[in-house]
C-alpha cells in the first residue's frame, strides 16, 4: 500500500511549488492512475514515491514503512519504470538482468523464471545477448520493464509506460499490472493515453498546478460530473477550469 500525507515539494529557492499538500492513497489489488497536464508535478511526485527527490513536507508511507527513515526497506519494495528509459547501454541485455536481480537480492531460481517469463512476454529472447546500445527505444523500454519485474514488487510504479511500445506489448503490460494487482500488489502509474487509464484503474486522481483536483473511481468522478462523461472529457473540463 501507497500512502500519501500532505506532501509538498517547491523550486526555485521555495518560490514555485511544484506538488503543494497533495495526500491520497493506493491500496493493495489497485491499479492507481496518476494524471494531469504537462508540468502539472505527477513525474515530481513520482521522484519522491521512490526515492529520487526528498518531498519539503508531508510523508510517503509503502506498506507502512516511511520512505525517509526507512529509505532502503521501501526501496527493496518498490520498482520503478521511468519516462525515458536509463539504462546502462554498454551492457548486455541479460548482463542487465542479472545486475536488477542482485540489486534486489533476486534467488537463483526465481531470477531465472522471472527473467525467462518477462523476455518472452516481451519478445526480446533474440536481443538479450546484445548490447544494450543497439536497442531501439522501444527494445530499451522493454528490458527495463523486465528488470523492474524482476524483483515481484510490492509497488510497481511507472512513468508514461506505454510510450514507445509496441501494441502487444503495451497490452501485455497491461496484463502483467492487472495480474499483480489479483496477487495483492500495487501499481502506481502515470500516463497521457487516457483510454487507457479509463479501462484498467480502479481509481483515478488528477493533478494540475500541483494539487489533487479530483481523485475516485471512474464511477465517482462521473458522479461529481453530473453526467455520464469520458474520463478525457472529465479531465479537461476540471483541468481548464
Amino acid at each position: 500500500m501507497l500512502k500519501i500525507k500532505n506532501l509538498s515539494k517547491s523550486y526555485s529557492k521555495g518560490t514555485k511549488k511544484a506538488v503543494d499538500n497533495i495526500s491520497f492513497t493506493a491500496r493493495k489489488g489497485e491499479i492507481y492512475g496518476f494524471l494531469g497536464p504537462n508540468g502539472a508535478g505527477k513525474t515530481t511526485t513520482i521522484k519522491m514515491i521512490v526515492g529520487l527527490l526528498k518531498q519539503d513536507e508531508g510523508s510517503i508511507s509503502i506498506s507502512g514503512k516511511d520512505t525517509v527513515r526507512e529509505s532502503l526497506e521501501t526501496k527493496l519494495l518498490t520498482s520503478y519504470v521511468p519516462d525515458n528509459p536509463q539504462v546502462y547501454e554498454k551492457l548486455k541485455g541479460i548482463e542487465y538482468l542479472n545486475f536488477m536481480a542482485d540489486v534486489y537480492n533476486v534467488g537463483k531460481n526465481e531470477r531465472k523464471e522471472r527473467i525467462s517469463k518477462y523476455l518472452s512476454t516481451f519478445e526480446l529472447e533474440d536481443a538479450v545477448n546484445d548490447l544494450i546500445s543497439s536497442y531501439s527505444h522501444g527494445m530499451k523500454q522493454k528490458i527495463v520493464l523486465t528488470g523492474a519485474l524482476i524483483s515481484d514488487p510490492d509497488l510497481f510504479v511507472l512513468d508514461e509506460p506505454m510510450v514507445g511500445l509496441d501494441p502487444k506489448s503495451s497490452f501485455n503490460l497491461k496484463e502483467i499490472m492487472r495480474e499483480m494487482c489479483d496477487n495483492g500488489k500495487t501499481v502506481f502509474f502515470s500516463t497521457h493515453v487516457l483510454e487507457v487509464a479509463e479501462k484498467i484503474c480502479d481509481k483515478i486522481a488528477i493533478i494540475n498546478k500541483g494539487k489533487i483536483i479530483a481523485e475516485g473511481t471512474m464511477a465517482e468522478l462521473k458522479q461529481k460530473a453530473g453526467k455520464e462523461e469520458s474520463l478525457e472529457r472529465i479531465f479537461l473540463e476540471v483541468t481548464e477550469k
